[in-house]
């Protein structure tokens, strides 16, 4: 059986749950939290998520666990067969990932300490989502999937960054970012109601108190330091 290393309140480690959960495949979690000895054991830089599989190999990174997913697994796929195709799926994910997740994540620390972001730190993460907004309306297809017809990597993906995006950056910067693509909130709408997102999010809901104590005492560690 695979085993999936990490903490549900993460929405890397849910792209991979959900990957997992779409496949139908087997699989066990292991809560441990990032950069502890035992995520060192089978994540070479301490990150969320990882996965063992039932022959003892172990991986790390999102987007790699669930290529190896889709390799190894290729029943119930998650890519188009046609290779230009394929290539705009991940084309999406990538953009998504460092036009939209990436710059969301500089404002979780202010987030977390309840206070306001600095102006210049919001126009960085404004220039940069607006980037994002621009190329996705490109892309972005939601007929009814966002990449067409088919439900692809994609749309696990961006909708995980998503959650990033609407809990972070609409947040601080007073921006409904989704918004600004038309379709984007249907499709967003669409995947959260499916039986796989919500098996999902019940798992972050339950771990998201624990969760919230581990920030809390590192937040207390790093002020005592």
């Amino acid at each position: 059986m695979i085993t999936l290393h990490g903490f549900a309140a993460s929405n890397y480690y849910n792209i991979v749950k959900h990957t997992l959960l779409f496949k139908e495949l087997s699989f066990q979690e292991n809560l441990v939290y990032g950069s502890s000895d035992e995520l060192m054991k089978v994540s070479p830089v301490g990150k969320v998520p990882a996965i063992t599989t039932p022959d003892g190999f172990n991986l790390s990174e999102s987007s790699v666990i669930c290529d190896f997913l889709e390799e190894t697994y290729p029943e119930k796929p998650l890519y188009p067969k046609n290779a230009a195709e394929r290539a705009t799926v991940r084309q999406i994910m990538k953009i998504s990932e460092l036009y939209f997740e990436l710059p969301s994540r500089r404002l979780i620390p202010y987030v977390f300490s309840g206070t306001d972001a600095p102006e210049s730190v919001k126009d960085e993460v404004r220039q940069v989502l607006s980037r994002g907004i621009i190329a996705l309306n490109r892309l972005c297809q939601f007929s009814p999937w966002i990449a067409g017809d088919e439900f692809t990597m994609a749309d696990i993906y961006v909708y995980y960054v998503n959650t990033i995006v609407s809990a972070f950056a609409s947040t601080q910067l007073n921006w409904d970012v989704l918004a600004e693509i038309p379709g984007m909130k249907e499709w967003n709408a669409a995947v959260k109601e499916s039986n796989t997102a919500k098996q999902v999010e019940e798992g972050r809901l339950a771990n998201m108190p624990e969760f919230m104590q581990h920030v809390t005492a590192q937040i207390k560690a790093a002020n005592a330091g």
